[in-house]
C-alpha cells in the first residue's frame, strides 16, 4: 500500500535528518559553519549524512555535488554479492538491491523546503555557477503546492555575448530574473522510455564537451524512485559566447524541465504552457482520450511540439492523428525515434526545432513576469512572504530616489567622501609629522587637532538624510527582515551601478579612439571610479556618523541617540554580514566605531572568545574574492564592475566539535583591494597605500595567503617586497604569522614536481627583499625570510588549477579547482590549530 504523500515527506525528511528543519528553517550561519566534516574526506556513511555532504560539496562550487551515494548502501549490496556461495547466472539478471539509494533530485527538493531564503539563494546562486539547473516550480507534497522560487533565482547575474556583439567584443551582464528570454520547457506524457533530461543535456552541450545540466537516469542514484521532487519545474538558460563554431544557439534561452507524468502535474503544465515559447512533449503511447484531451484543453499560448519514442508495434497513429488535426501540428511539430535514428542524429533534429523557435518566437519575457500567470494558477510566489515584501519597500524607497550616483553620494553621504579624505590626511600627518618644518612640534599637533575638530563640526552640522533615516530604520528590523533589506539594496544598487557603468564605458570606448580626448577620457576614468554604489557606502556614512557624533557632549541628544548602532553592526558581523575595516575610498580605518563594533560583538558573544583570523592578499584579478567565496563561502561587497576596495571582514563561527581543535569560537576573514591595482597606479603614493594595507592586514593574521596568477614575475617581487616589510614589522611586536603562496591557474600534475627550482628561486628572492628591507627599516640580526616568518617552500606553495572547466558563460566550475581549493582549505585550518595558543 503507497504512503500518503504527507507522509512520504515526513518520512524522507526523517530519513535525511531535516525534520527539525521543515519548520525552523536552515541557516547561512549555519551552513557556513566550521566543523569536524570541514577538514573530513569521508563519504556519506548513512542517508542523514547526504544532504550535508551536499551542501558541503555545493559551498565549495564543487560540480560532484550531486554524486550522493552512501558507503552503507554500497557496502550491503557487494556484501550480497560476496556472501552468496554458489555462482549462479540468474543472479546476474536480478536488479541489484538501491532500496536505501537517494535521488540527488529529492535531495536538492528537502534542502530547498528547509531552508530560509538567504539559504535557498546561496544554493540557487551556486548551482547555476556548476552549471547545475536551479529549481523553478518547488513541489511540497505535504500541502500539494508548488512555489514559484523567484527569489531564490533574484542574485544569479550572468554574462553572455550574442552572436550580434560578437565584432564589437561587447557583452551583457544583468541579472537572469530581469533578463527578458524565450523559454523552452519540456514535459512527459505517461511512461517515457526516453530519458528527457539526458536527451536535454545532449541537446545543450557542445560537441567538445558533454556536461549533465539536469540530473538524469544514467547518472549515480539518478534511476532511484522520485519520492517528493515529481512536480519539480527546473530551469538553465543557454547563453552563447559570441562564437559561431562553439555556440549552439545565437541568442540566449531559458530552458524548463517538469519532473513526471504531466497528467498527474496540471498545474506546472498550464504555467509552462502559458509562458513558454514552445513545449516539447515526450511521449510512448498516445492511447486513451484523457490523454489527447490533456494535451488539447490548454489555453496554449506556446507551440507545442511531440516527442515520441517508437518503442513498440501498438503505437496508435490515430491518436497522434486526432492530436494533430486539434492542435493544428504540421510534420514540423512531430518527431518520432525510430530504431534506424541513433541519438546523436535525434538530437540534432530535436536542436534545429528548438532553434527555429529561438529564432522566430515573438514569445519572450522575465522569470518576474512569470509571478503573475502563478498567483492566478494558485502557484505560490517565494517573495511573497511579509518579511521579504516589507524589506524589499524599504529598499525601494531608498534606491527609487537615486538617479545621479555622484549626487546621490554628496547630497544623501556627506560624511565620506572630501570631508572624510581631509580627515585621513590630518590624522596621518598626526603620526607621521611630515611638514612639521621648523614649527614647535606640540603646537603642530595641536594645530592638527584643532583642523580635525573643525571637520567633525562640519560633520555634525549635516542633518542625516532622509536616505540614512531609512536605512538605519530598516537594519534596526527584527529577525530575517534585515537581511532581506540588505539583500534587496546590495541587489538594487548593483543593478544603478550596472546601468550607469555600462554607459560610461560605452563613452570611454569611443572617446579613447581619438588620442585628441586625454582630458575628456581622464574625465570618465574618474566617474567609472565613482559611479559605483554599495551597501558599504552606508555602513560608512553610519560609521562617520557615529564616529562625529562622539565629538558632541556625553549628555547631547544627538549623541545619546546614536549609540546602539555599533550594536546592529555587531550582530549583523554575527550573523556573516561583512564588515568594512578599510575604507577604499579614503585608504582609512574609522578607528573608534570599528573597535566599538568589536566591542559590542565580544559582549554579544560573551567575553574572552577567541578569534584565529586569516587573510588574503594579492594582485588585481587574480581570483582572490573567488577563492574566499570558494573556500569558507563568504561573499563580500563586490560591486557591479569593480574589484574590492579597502578590507573587509566576515565573522565564521567555529562549531563546537572543532574549537577543540583550533581552541578558538570563531574565524575572521579579511578580504583586501588589490595591491599594484591600476586604479591606483596613478597616485603619487599608490606604493605607500599597498605597504599600508598589507601591514596592516598581516599584523592582524595568523595566516596571510599570497595570491598571485603568475609566477615569477615582476608584481610578484612587488608584492614580496610589500609583504616583506610587513612582516618584518610584525617580528618587532613578537607575532610571527604564516604564510602560505597560492599559485592559479596552474593545473599540471606534475606543478609541484617541476617547479621546485621555482620555489626555490622564490624563497632566495624572499631572501634577496628580506636583506633589502632590513637594510631599510634597519632591523640587521633578520638575515631571511623564515627569520621573519614560518614559511616552508614545500608546504607553503599551493597550485590550484584554472576555475573554469571550457568556455564562460556555459562553462561549469572546474571539479580540480575546488578540489584544490579544499585541501588548502584544510591545510589553512591545519596551520591554525598549530598557532591557536597565540589566538586572542
Amino acid at each position: 500500500m503507497f504512503l500518503s504523500t504527507e507522509t512520504q515527506l515526513a518520512r524522507l525528511l526523517e530519513d535525511l535528518g531535516l525534520e527539525q528543519y521543515y519548520r525552523k528553517k536552515l541557516t547561512l550561519r549555519k551552513i557556513l559553519e566550521i566543523d569536524e566534516d570541514t577538514i573530513t574526506d569521508e563519504a556519506a556513511n548513512c542517508k542523514s549524512d547526504l544532504p550535508w555532504y551536499f551542501l558541503k560539496k555545493l559551498m565549495m562550487v564543487n560540480v560532484t555535488a550531486r554524486n550522493v551515494t552512501n558507503t552503507t548502501v554500497c557496502e550491503s549490496d557487494s556484501d550480497g554479492v560476496s556472501e552468496s556461495k554458489e555462482f549462479s547466472i540468474e543472479n546476474l539478471f536480478k536488479s541489484p538491491n538501491t532500496g536505501g539509494m537517494m535521488n540527488p533530485l529529492d535531495i536538492i527538493t528537502a534542502l530547498f523546503l528547509c531552508s530560509d531564503g538567504l539559504v535557498q539563494q546561496e544554493m540557487a546562486v551556486k548551482m547555476s555557477t556548476c552549471q547545475f539547473s536551479v529549481p523553478l516550480l518547488l513541489p511540497n507534497c505535504d500541502t500539494n503546492q508548488c512555489t514559484l522560487m523567484l527569489w531564490a533565482m533574484r542574485d544569479i547575474v550572468k554574462k553572455y555575448r550574442p552572436q550580434s556583439l560578437s565584432e564589437s567584443k561587447g557583452f551583457i551582464e544583468e541579472r537572469i530574473v530581469l533578463s527578458k528570454l524565450p523559454m523552452i520547457s519540456f514535459v512527459s506524457l505517461g511512461e517515457c522510455s526516453l530519458s528527457k533530461s539526458e536527451i536535454l543535456n545532449k541537446l545543450l552541450s557542445n560537441s567538445q564537451q558533454y556536461h549533465d545540466t539536469f540530473v538524469h537516469r544514467n547518472m549515480e542514484c539518478g534511476d532511484s524512485p522520485r519520492r517528493i521532487s515529481n512536480g519539480l519545474t527546473e530551469i538553465t538558460w543557454y547563453l552563447p559566447c559570441g562564437k559561431a563554431n562553439i555556440d549552439i544557439f545565437s541568442q540566449p534561452v531559458a530552458v524548463a524541465n517538469l519532473r513526471g507524468d504531466i497528467a498527474c502535474f496540471q498545474t506546472q503544465y498550464s504555467f509552462l504552457c502559458q509562458k513558454s515559447a514552445a513545449v516539447f512533449v515526450f511521449f510512448d503511447h498516445l492511447d486513451s482520450e484523457s490523454d489527447i484531451s490533456l494535451l488539447t484543453n490548454q489555453h496554449h499560448k506556446a507551440q507545442i511540439f511531440l516527442v515520441g519514442n517508437h518503442v513498440s508495434k501498438h503505437n496508435s497513429t490515430d491518436a497522434l492523428k486526432k492530436v494533430a488535426l486539434k492542435l493544428g501540428l504540421t510534420k514540423n511539430n512531430i518527431i518520432i525515434k525510430t530504431k534506424t535514428i541513433n541519438d546523436a542524429d535525434f538530437v540534432k533534429s530535436l536542436r534545429e526545432m528548438v532553434k527555429d523557435v529561438v529564432k522566430n518566437s515573438k514569445m519572450k519575457m522575465t522569470i518576474e513576469q512569470m509571478a503573475d500567470i502563478a498567483h492566478e494558477l494558485g502557484i505560490l510566489v517565494d517573495e511573497d512572504s511579509p518579511e521579504c515584501q516589507t524589506a524589499k519597500r524599504n529598499a525601494d524607497v531608498i534606491t527609487a530616489e537615486i538617479q545621479d550616483i555622484l549626487k546621490c553620494k554628496e547630497d544623501q553621504l556627506p560624511r565620506q567622501g572630501e570631508i572624510w579624505k581631509e580627515l585621513t590626511c590630518l590624522e596621518k600627518e598626526e603620526c607621521r609629522l611630515r611638514k612639521v618644518g621648523s614649527k614647535n612640534i606640540e603646537d603642530y599637533k595641536s594645530e592638527l587637532q584643532k583642523k580635525k575638530e573643525q571637520l567633525r563640526k562640519r560633520q555634525n552640522s549635516y542633518d542625516m538624510s532622509t536616505v540614512m533615516k531609512c536605512f538605519i530604520d530598516a537594519i534596526s528590523s527584527p529577525g530575517t527582515e534585515r537581511f532581506y533589506f540588505l539583500k534587496w539594496m546590495r541587489m538594487n544598487l548593483d543593478n544603478l551601478s550596472r546601468i550607469k557603468l555600462s554607459e560610461l564605458q560605452e563613452k570611454y570606448k569611443e572617446k579613447s579612439k581619438n588620442s585628441e580626448n586625454k582630458e575628456e577620457v581622464k574625465e570618465i576614468d574618474r566617474q567609472i571610479s565613482n559611479s559605483s554604489l554599495g551597501t558599504e557606502h552606508f555602513f560608512r556614512e553610519m560609521g562617520q556618523i557615529y564616529e562625529a557624533s562622539l565629538s558632541l557632549p556625553q549628555t547631547d541628544p544627538a549623541r545619546q541617540q546614536l549609540q546602539h548602532l555599533p550594536k546592529l553592526c555587531a550582530e549583523l558581523l554575527l550573523d556573516g554580514f561583512p564588515l568594512e575595516l578599510v575604507d577604499g575610498d579614503a585608504s582609512n580605518i574609522p578607528l573608534r566605531w570599528v573597535s566599538d563594533v568589536l566591542s559590542q560583538l565580544s559582549d554579544l558573544v560573551s567575553p574572552n572568545r577567541k578569534i584565529l583570523v586569516v587573510t588574503v592578499l594579492g594582485v588585481q584579478s587574480t581570483g582572490k574574492s573567488t577563492l574566499l567565496y570558494t573556500m569558507f563561502g563568504v561573499q563580500f561587497a563586490v560591486s557591479s564592475g569593480r574589484c574590492t576596495r579597502g578590507a573587509f571582514m566576515s565573522l565564521i563561527k567555529i562549531n563546537e566539535d572543532m574549537k577543540k581543535v583550533l581552541n578558538c569560537d570563531f574565524m575572521l576573514i579579511i578580504d583586501t583591494e588589490s595591491l599594484k591595482s591600476p586604479e591606483l597606479a596613478q597616485l603619487d603614493n599608490s606604493h605607500e597605500h599597498d605597504n599600508e594595507l598589507a601591514t596592516l592586514v598581516v599584523g592582524l593574521s595568523d595566516v596571510t595567503i599570497v595570491n598571485t596568477a603568475m609566477e615569477n614575475s615582476t608584481e610578484m617581487k612587488d608584492i614580496l617586497q610589500i609583504v616583506v616589510h610587513a612582516f618584518l614589522r610584525m617580528k618587532e611586536v613578537g607575532k610571527k604569522p604564516k604564510c602560505v603562496f597560492v599559485h592559479q591557474n596552474v593545473s599540471d600534475v606534475s606543478a609541484h614536481e617541476k617547479n621546485l627550482r621555482d620555489r626555490k628561486l622564490l624563497l632566495e628572492q624572499l631572501n634577496e627583499m628580506t636583506q633589502a628591507a632590513v637594510k631599510m627599516e634597519k632591523k640587521e640580526e633578520n638575515k631571511s625570510f623564515t627569520d621573519v616568518m614560518e614559511y616552508s617552500p614545500d608546504t607553503g606553495n599551493w597550485y590550484i588549477p584554472g576555475l573554469w572547466n571550457g568556455n564562460p558563460p556555459m562553462a561549469p566550475v572546474n571539479a580540480g579547482y575546488s578540489e584544490a581549493v579544499y585541501e588548502l582549505k584544510k591545510h589553512i585550518i591545519q596551520l591554525l590549530g598549530n598557532c591557536s595558543e597565540t589566538a586572542s
